[in-house]
């Protein structure tokens, strides 16, 4: 079989629809969209999620019940007795400046927690918003001392 006689089998190129290109064409005036109607319009045929025609959509319909917290919820930064540990120093203050210098925390939201997962055997001095009881007890068993900071000037920052 010579090159010159390889051909495309029968219908495998297609020309192209030449829409509204007069009545003879078979696709001129509406151009295959049909009398009125959304469809037929030009731009986005298709309305948002949810549309049911002009009728009041479900998620209007039915009644908006009960309550989310979510806009008063407060976010802290976690930080564990380990990575104190393994980051400062003897007798270094551990606040939300010092937190951010060594990479402890990133973003901070709301405030500081400290919670008690490990041991720690330095002397430190913690000034965070929030701490918990296990680890309030094991910095001050270690010869440190904790102080709480209000929240409001936290949130104020």
């Amino acid at each position: 079989m010579a090159d010159f006689t390889l051909r495309a089998p029968e219908g495998a190129n297609k020309k192209p629809k030449r829409v509204g290109r007069g009545s003879s064409s078979g696709l001129g005036t509406t151009a295959g969209k049909g009398n009125k109607g959304q469809q037929s319009r030009s731009g986005k045929g298709t309305p948002y999620v949810g549309f049911e025609g002009g009728q009041m959509p479900l998620y209007r319909r039915i009644a908006q019940r009960g309550f989310s917290n979510s806009p008063f919820k407060k976010e802290f930064a976690i930080i564990n007795l380990v990575d104190l540990e393994a980051k400062y120093a003897d007798g270094e203050t551990v606040n939300r400046t010092s937190l951010k210098e060594k990479g402890l925390v990133g973003k901070i939201v709301d405030g500081i927690k400290v919670l008690g997962n490990g041991e720690i055997s330095k002397k430190l001095t913690v000034e965070v918003e929030k701490i918990s009881a296990s680890a309030k007890e094991k910095i001050e068993k270690a010869g440190g001392s904790v102080k709480v900071i209000a929240e409001k000037s936290a949130k104020a920052k």
